[in-house]
Formats: structure tokens, sequence, C-alpha cells
């Protein structure tokens, strides 16, 4: 969230977060694609809320699984350590080349904003290899396994200064402030 705040910081704006609005329930995510699902729940809480609304949906793509888990990232598993668990073992069952190969992934963060008259959706996106052996204790989700070559870590060896410059989310962030600046 603070990643948000701060990409959205200077613009003649109140920034509401959904935590701070409670008996909101959530939308049923139908979505086959991020930016499908970002729309979905952008729309949906702007015609609750009656305001403009920022969504996103994010997750993590392994070009080696065809995509997946995709847009059921958060749902592949209950928690972070059994969804890497789950992550790994499709990889084995998937790349016979594994644990060697290091498949590419990418991170991709979907951003819609619903304005009055309006919608913008713009997206990021950041490529990696997995791991086999989690790294780092920083980050959440797939960060562990997530390898960034450039700084030669995974997401969860990365500090939060160094993530929020490259991540997907960062990436999203920036184009939809500079189609906001243009307003």
């Amino acid at each position: 969230m603070a990643e948000v705040l701060h990409a959205l910081g200077g613009l003649p704006v109140q920034v509401d977060l959904l935590p701070d609005r409670p008996r909101i329930p959530e939308p049923e995510e139908t979505g086959l694609t991020f930016r499908e699902n970002a729309l979905l729940k952008s729309r949906y809480y702007s015609r609750l809320t009656g305001v403009p609304t920022l969504s996103e949906d994010s997750g993590l793509a392994v070009e080696v699984l065809d995509g997946r888990p995709g847009v059921r990232s958060a749902r592949l598993a209950p928690t972070d350590g059994e969804r890497i668990r789950t992550l790994l073992k499709l990889i084995a069952d998937a790349d016979p080349g594994w644990p060697d190969s290091r498949p590419r992934a990418r991170f991709v963060s979907a951003l819609c904003l619903s304005l009055p008259n309006e919608r913008i959706q713009v997206q990021g996106e950041v490529w990696g290899r997995i791991v086999p052996e989690p790294r780092g204790a920083n980050g959440f989700g797939y960060d562990p396994v997530f390898f960034y070559p450039p700084l030669n870590k995974t997401f969860a060896q990365l500090t939060i200064e160094q993530k929020s410059r490259i991540s997907h989310r960062a990436r999203a962030l920036r184009k939809l402030r500079t189609r906001l600046d243009r307003f």
C-alpha cells in the first residue's frame, strides 16, 4: 500500500483504502487475465462506493507452466510457504531439466482506475527466473524463489528501496502516474 501512496503522492486526490471501508464484500475474480480482474474489481468497488477506484490484480506467470499460476497465484495454496512448495513441485513435474533449468517467469501487475467517464488500465511486468530453494527474508508471496538476474538476487533478498524501483507494481504505477500527470 505504501508503494501506491508514494507513487500517487503530489496528485490533488484524497486516497481512501478499502480496509478503511468496512463491510464491503469482495467480488468474485472471474477474469482470465490480470487486466480483466483489475477491471472487474475497479468497476465493482467504484459502483459500491461512488468514487473513482484504483484496483490491482497481480501474480506470477511461469513459462514452463504455460503462464500458471497466473491469476490464481494467491489461490494456489493457503499460505506463502505452501504456495512456494506447490509451485516448485509443479515445475519439477513439468520440467525434466529442473532444478538446473531455472525456468523463466514474470511477475505481472495490472492496474485499473475507474473514473466517472473513463477507465485507465496499465500493466507492469518484470522478468526473472525461478530458483529451487527460497532465498531471503524480505517481501512476500513468491519473492523468495523469484530470482532477478540484473541484481543477482531474489526479490526477497532486495531492500524495499531496490524492489520499489524495479518491481512489476512499481512499473505499473509509473505508467499510471504518467497517464494521470496528463490530466
